[in-house]
């Protein structure tokens, strides 16, 4: 995978991608979210890949929100495409097969922040600050925040993050559930990889039937999710992978999972 704006590494499953334009603190514009979509559409595809690292370049941001040059020209009709494209993106990575972790090492702001939120699991460097600005610039967040934020900290915290663009600390974000741990910068990575590679020693499929009733749930009534669960529980019955880790259990022994 030869991209221009993020670089793109793999090894022992884990898939590193990280967004690299550092002298635009990783602002995203529309060459970045097409390399972004190309690469989770291969990222689906791709058998070794277990776990997905998400990271910013340089060290001072993760994402800085989106090339305000674009947003500037935008009118009715581009503006609304702009908004579908972004959505899409993060929706594809939202529901990649496999989890997704953002290792926010930096600035998360406007489409950053959004990108963290599709991820599945938020690792903060205590030097992250996060924040949906967009009323600052007398627009909205457009790639899913009014959406996400809502679901991760409740209405009315969303809500005034949102209606005042304020920028909030790690710590904040922890306190508030917008992230999930947060870690001195110099041990981010490898806190991040060290929770890929737990993930990656549990039973594939059921990591990702777990991530599939989990995402279905969040945008359905509690009966409907509980269905779909039952459904899913009743599939992965059938799998080698159930019997492995079930017998493993019993003999007292590690298990051996196949992705069968």
């Amino acid at each position: 995978m030869d991209y221009k704006n993020i670089i793109f590494k793999h090894e022992a499953g884990i898939s590193y991608v990280t967004i690299n334009r550092p002298d635009v603190l990783n602002a995203l514009n529309a060459d970045t979210l097409t390399e972004l979509d190309d690469c989770f559409t291969d990222l689906e595809k791709c058998q070794d890949t277990k776990v997905v690292i998400i990271t910013g370049a340089g060290g001072k941001s993760f994402v800085a929100g989106a090339d305000i040059k674009e947003l500037h020209d935008d009118t009715v009709i581009t503006g609304h495409a702009r908004a579908l494209r972004g959505q899409a993106v993060y929706s594809k990575i939202e529901n990649l097969s496999k989890p997704v972790i953002a290792a926010v090492n930096g600035f998360a702001l406007g489409g950053g922040c959004e990108m963290s939120m599709a991820c599945d699991i938020r690792l903060a460097s205590e030097k992250a600050k996060f924040g949906q600005p967009e009323v600052n610039l007398g627009i909205i967040p457009g790639y899913g925040g009014t959406q996400r934020l809502a679901r991760l900290v409740g209405p009315g915290m969303a809500k005034k993050l949102i209606f005042t663009g304020d920028i909030i600390r790690a710590d904040e974000a922890l306190r508030i559930g917008l992230v999930d741990a947060v870690y001195p910068p110099e041990e981010l990575m490898n806190e991040a990889v060290s929770l890929a590679k737990k993930i990656i020693s549990k039973g594939p499929i059921a990591v990702r039937l777990a991530k599939k009733a989990i995402n279905l749930g969040m945008d359905t009534d509690l009966k409907s999710g509980l269905e779909h669960e039952a459904v899913l529980f009743s599939a992965i019955c059938a799998t080698e992978d159930k019997n492995e880790g079930t017998g493993a259990f019993l003999e007292k022994r590690e298990a051996k999972f196949s992705g069968k």
